[in-house]
């Protein structure tokens, strides 16, 4: 689609206005999210009508200069400091403590980490108090279509009036050719072999070079092989036993393996939500990848590849990691804070996605990789709602059709096409 080659730095970034807000009532503003995601472009487009010193320990030079003495580092300048990677070099994040303590000015710093900083060895001294973390996932749709996206406050508003307004206007193929792109802004300006290549040097990056940086486990040569277990199953749920005997990483210390991926953002875990509801709830939580562009090259599949009666049987979990992805996505920005869920039940109940806002309102959002939807698909949404009562706001189940349906109070069949309309 045209919109998803837009030159990078035309691409809104809605999530630019609150890291403003940050940089005015705290010390420290961090960016964190997997590499590529855009984390430079934006933090130097916030920095750009301020007096800014800017430094990537990407370049040799500063990267050694950092290591060398990383309390004279970060008082190398009076004003803002942006720090680009700050993770290569752990022990910055002891001398960004000391320094802030020092002098608590807000704005002081902005630095910017592909990976979760907290879960670095190494940055045991907490920023607690001193820093807040804004994590940036890659482009949403909405980002590609200059559209802010507002889904997740209409679900836990319970506003289905406004949402059955979004009727869709793209093909099953279309949904399909939009979770294959992925959300890195590169590969959204390439195709076919190029946008291929470009997914294998970055995973073979992140797996060599990354890792090295942020881990001493013992089987860092098998991460290659987790990541593709993992996104042959993505969205599924986790079951370590079988995930270690496939990987062969053991048992016991696969766990450690996981929280790499996903201190790397190349992975997440959505937690297994129950709220007390029945005894019968599972509580292994669902693992995806982050990004479905990702996933799908793992996967060795593309649209044309997942058509209805083909081999590949794909679509439904990379349609519900992209979903999930792009929900994960809008809450960075969005009015109403919430946490992402999954419900099931040794009965067969499921919900895909469950969100819970802090004043526990709940809402639930399943996926269909078809266009037809029937009543038999609201079953674990229509638990919910008789369960939960008035906290239940809305729940809906997204297809690849184009009408927006209801099926009954608080429950609605509408487009993907709804996520950013």
């Amino acid at each position: 689609m045209t919109t998803s080659r837009l030159p990078a730095g035309l691409r809104p970034r809605f999530a630019q206005d609150l890291i403003e807000e940050t940089l005015a009532d705290t010390p420290i503003t961090v960016i964190q999210g997997a590499r590529q995601v855009g984390k430079s472009t934006l933090a130097r487009s916030v920095v750009g009508g301020r007096a800014a010193r800017v430094v990537s320990l990407d370049a040799t030079a500063i990267y050694e200069a950092a290591r060398a003495d990383p309390d004279a580092f970060v008082r190398q300048s009076d004003g803002l400091l942006l720090i680009d990677e700050v993770q290569r070099v752990p022990e910055l994040i002891r001398a960004l403590k000391d320094a802030v303590e020092e002098d608590r000015r807000p704005g002081r710093f902005l630095i910017t980490g592909s990976a979760n900083l907290l879960e670095i060895p190494g940055t045991e001294e907490s920023l607690a108090g001193r820093a807040e973390t804004i994590v940036l996932y890659g482009l949403s749709h909405g980002e590609l279509t200059g559209h802010r996206e507002d889904f997740t406050d209409r679900l836990l508003a319970g506003d289905g009036k406004e949402l059955s307004t979004r009727t869709g206007t793209l093909t099953r193929e279309q949904y399909l050719e939009i979770v294959c792109a992925g959300s890195y802004p590169e590969p959204l300006t390439r195709q076919g072999r190029r946008r291929n290549a470009w997914f294998d040097n970055y995973i073979s990056r992140i797996l060599t070079r990354d890792v090295q940086d942020l881990s001493r486990l013992h089987h860092l040569d098998r991460l290659p092989g987790l990541l593709r277990l993992l996104a042959a199953n993505t969205s599924g749920e986790l079951v370590k036993g079988r995930v270690a005997q496939d990987s062969g990483i053991p048992e016991t210390s696969l766990t450690p393996y996981l929280d790499l991926l996903e201190t790397l953002y190349l992975i997440h875990q959505l937690p297994a939500w129950g709220d007390n509801l029945t005894k019968r709830v599972i509580g292994r939580p669902k693992v995806s990848l982050l990004d479905t562009g990702v996933a799908a090259r793992l996967n060795h599949v593309t649209a044309a590849a997942m058509v209805p009666g083909s081999v590949s049987e794909a679509a439904g979990s990379l349609l519900e990691s992209f979903v999930a992805a792009e929900l994960r996505r809008q809450l960075v920005w969005a009015n109403t804070p919430a946490r992402l869920f999954h419900f099931r039940d040794r009965d067969g109940l499921e919900v895909d996605i469950v969100l819970e806002s802090h004043d526990r309102r709940v809402a639930g959002v399943e996926m269909k990789a078809a266009g037809a939807v029937s009543g038999g698909d609201f079953k674990g949404l229509t638990f919910l709602r008789d369960k939960l009562q008035d906290r239940f706001t809305l729940g809906v189940v997204l297809h690849t059709g184009r009408d927006a349906v209801p099926f009954g109070d608080r429950l609605w069949a509408l487009p993907y096409s709804a996520l950013w309309s």
